[in-house]
């Protein structure tokens, strides 16, 4: 006997000394299952939402060393934005001033925030500098003495004027304030991780609730107000999830004509998320808001292989065995193909692993997690659980007409096998990869829409984000670019010059909106020490000068550290979309080539600007190692499975080609790449070998009986055929229920989703069998 031969019989000898275990310890078998079920349900229950900004950073990666380098001395980038916008007229009314001052004592004591990094017009650290008779004098904008009469708010409003606050905490048009804060990662009063959810929910309560009226809007953006207008969404994801299942439960029963299959169907994929969300507390982990649609793909991934073992059984059961002995043969045929499908479904999901973001790792662990625990409920327990079932024979002769029935669309079906027929496949599949490869090829990575693309378009987030972006000349976009130089090197008129130049070129890139640097503050001030003059804003080359223009600059201003070694210079873009920020990264760099040195360094980078470069770098430079990854593995898996080059070929094209088209759909409705829709790719990937491996592992055991191509293949699609097409439209219509979804997120997710379920069940049961007709070597069997 080959080599091959005897790999097969010790494979063979192996799966009967499983069943005999499984199958001869049923009882202990579902004992052992229901003890899990109920600890793993218990441990559920402590699982929380878990939503932290740090999961965002990409740790590794060069801008983030340096983005924690200097947060203590220039604090972090996780802010939040309140703007108070006068309806009528401007802010320099006495109800209005009244209204800020007490939004800004409550912004002060709200939960996680950096009292000593709020700002506003009434924060003492928001000051004003102005030239008098022998020298500079200076203070509060609003000033300790002050009362909201006449008199009062016209010298605030001078104040105003003369601090440079028009555009930064003023709207440029005076119809707005804004109030700023910074949030800690850690509640310095609980010890504990900030709850972001209950930061959004203070904020809506104690400041929109409070402060909105007739007379005041109330626009609030940041981080902290993002994650909890998802968590408030993801909420509603529930009731997508029971209209998924309530299609599901429906087209279950149509499929099997059995309530007591449908209930171990759907069960056995419900025990599944019940382990996966009993795990995850035990492993360390919560439910980041941006990870909910993990559990439902992981349902929708146990459907898949548990209809795949239904249709094993009515294939059994309507040949003439009894539940049983259907049960025994299923779970014997399908236990090697199912593993290597939830295998190949987890390596997927765990080669995300090489992306450096604390996000995109826990999506990872969590999907293989889940995924790992079908290989023992929907491949163990659900033919387990079956052979204790009773159908009549009444049901058996209803699966007999039905496959009867079916049989003239599977010949027609399986023509696909026939030279010229699958000829025409291969070219049109061909033509779909040049297509996909021209538009997938330019799918960008990061965010392409100008507001926070989780939310929808006219979420209320994204419209107060728009109002802000509007009416000042800041926003929560922002890139700090960290300038490295000498000690005192703010009285160096060369280094200042060239930061000042630096300034010009980033103020001069498109997308910026402002610049906010320690020369361009200089200029100011060097210019009021003459008169206001607009021919003096310029930089003092006497060193004396120098020092009197920036002496007033304080290292509260977030402009220089305490020995003016490092000078941060703060880029205010107009959107957050990938090639915005690709452009001003590019700016920086080829300014750091031209003009770095030893004396000065222009590093990147801070802000959230300087995250999301970080993290679309991240994903850039993973995606491709990731894929290479992942079909490299599918690959060695199915070649080890199947003993077959051909066949594995056959099963991994259509990945490849569906892989690229649907890079290619998100080019065209302006989906980015990023960390919540790269799982999408994975388990497209994974999904689509599930097809692949099951067809081809039935198509293969035909072809070994010595039928001819076609009528094998017609055998397969008549035990398989029925079992894909359900999956992939009942996996479809679940996930297509997302699109109306209130996140942006669950709404591309959804789009995505099902055209990977349908296009791939396409390619499984159209290309795959083109290709073994051309890719098999000629035997017998073929013409």
């Amino acid at each position: 006997m080959n080599p091959a031969g005897r790999q097969r019989t010790l494979g063979e000898r192996l799966e009967s000394r499983l069943e005999r275990w499984v199958f001869g310890g049923r009882p202990w078998v579902i004992a052992l299952f229901v003890v899990a079920t109920l600890l793993l349900a218990l441990s559920a229950t402590r699982l929380q939402v878990d939503a932290s900004y740090g999961k965002q950073l990409p740790l590794g990666h060069e801008y983030m060393r340096t983005l924690l380098e200097y947060q203590q001395e220039f604090g972090g980038t996780d802010r939040v934005l309140i703007a108070l916008m006068a309806r009528d007229g401007d802010i320099f009314t006495a109800p209005f001033f009244q209204t800020l001052r007490e939004a800004t004592d409550e912004v002060f004591f709200l939960p996680g925030v950096d009292r000593s990094r709020v700002r506003s017009l009434f924060t003492p650290n928001v000051r004003f500098v102005e030239v008098v008779a022998g020298g500079f004098a200076g203070g509060n904008v609003i000033p300790a003495d002050f009362r909201p009469t006449p008199e009062g708010l016209a010298r605030v409003r001078e104040n105003v004027l003369k601090s440079g606050l028009v555009g930064r905490l003023v709207a440029s048009d005076f119809s707005g304030a804004i109030v700023s804060a910074e949030l800690l990662e850690i509640d310095p009063e609980t010890g504990r991780p900030i709850d972001y959810a209950e930061v959004s929910r203070q904020l809506e309560e104690k400041i929109r609730a409070r402060f909105e009226s007739a007379s005041v809007d109330v626009h609030i953006i940041g981080f902290a107000k993002v994650i909890g207008d998802i968590t408030d969404g993801a909420h509603r994801v529930i009731q997508f999830f029971l209209i998924a299942f309530a299609v599901t439960a429906l087209l279950a029963y149509l499929y099997t004509q059995s309530v007591a299959l449908t209930v171990v169907l759907l069960g056995c994929s419900l025990i599944a998320v019940t382990w996966l969300l009993g795990l995850l507390p035990l492993a360390g982990f919560g439910m980041d808001p941006m990870t909910i649609l993990v559990p439902f793909l992981v349902f929708a991934i146990g459907v898949s292989h548990g209809a795949q073992m239904v249709s094993s059984l009515v294939d059994e059961f309507q040949g003439g065995c009894d539940c049983e002995e259907a049960a025994r043969r299923s779970f014997a045929r399908l236990l090697p193909p199912g593993a290597v499908a939830l295998v190949s479904d987890c390596i997927g999901f765990s080669a995300m692993l090489l992306i450096d973001i604390g996000l995109i790792q826990e999506v990872a662990i969590t999907a293989s997690i889940g995924v790992a625990t079908i290989i023992l409920t929907n491949l163990v327990l659900l033919p387990v659980l079956i052979s204790y079932l009773r159908l009549d024979d009444g049901l058996r002769q209803r699966y007999r007409r039905r496959t009867a029935k079916a049989l003239p669309f599977w010949s027609w079906l399986a023509r696909i096998t026939e030279r010229r027929v699958a000829a025409w496949a291969i070219a049109l599949a061909v033509g779909l990869f040049a297509v996909g490869f021209w538009l997938g090829g330019t799918a960008k990575i990061g965010d392409q829409q100008s507001g926070v693309p989780e939310l929808r378009p006219e979420s209320r987030y994204n419209r107060d984000s728009a109002v802000i972006t509007e009416r000042f000349a800041i926003g929560v976009d922002m890139l700090g670019v960290y300038v490295e130089t000498e000690p005192s090197g703010c009285i160096d008129h060369e280094i200042m010059a060239l930061i000042d130049r630096f300034d010009w070129t980033l103020a001069n890139t498109p997308g910026v909106r402002s610049v906010v640097s320690m020369p361009g503050v200089a200029k100011v001030i060097n210019a009021g020490w003459n008169e206001g003059s607009l021919k003096w804003r310029v930089l003092p080359r006497n060193q004396h000068s120098l020092v009197q223009a920036t002496d007033a600059i304080k290292t509260d201003s977030g402009l220089l550290n305490a020995d003016c070694s490092v000078m941060p210079v703060l880029v205010f873009t107009s959107d957050h979309k990938a090639e915005t920020i690709r452009r001003v990264i590019d700016t920086v760099r080829t300014f750091e080539q031209r003009f770095g040195s030893e004396r000065v360094r222009f590093r990147l980078a801070g802000g959230n600007v300087g995250v999301m470069a970080a993290a679309n770098e991240a994903v850039e430079a993973a995606q491709f190692p990731m894929l290479f990854y992942v079909f490299s593995a599918i690959f060695l898996l199915c070649l080890l499975a199947n003993r077959s080059l051909a066949g594995t070929i056959s099963i991994v094209l259509p990945l490849g080609l569906v892989s690229l088209l649907a890079y290619a759909l998100m080019n065209l409705l302006e989906i980015g790449l990023k960390s919540n829709t790269l799982p999408v790719v994975a388990l497209g990937i994974g999904v689509g070998v599930d097809y692949g491996i099951y067809i081809y592992s039935r198509f293969q055991e035909q072809l070994r009986k010595g039928r001819h191509i076609r009528a094998a293949y017609r055998k397969t699609l008549a035990i398989t055929g029925t079992g894909v097409l359900f999956t992939a439209v009942t996996l479809a219509i679940g996930v297509a229920t997302w699109i109306f979804s209130p996140l942006q997120f669950q709404v591309d997710m959804g789009i995505l989703l099902t055209f990977m379920f349908l296009v791939n069940m396409l390619g499984a049961m159209l290309l795959l069998p083109a290709l073994v007709r051309w890719l098999l070597p000629l035997q017998a069997h073929l013409d």
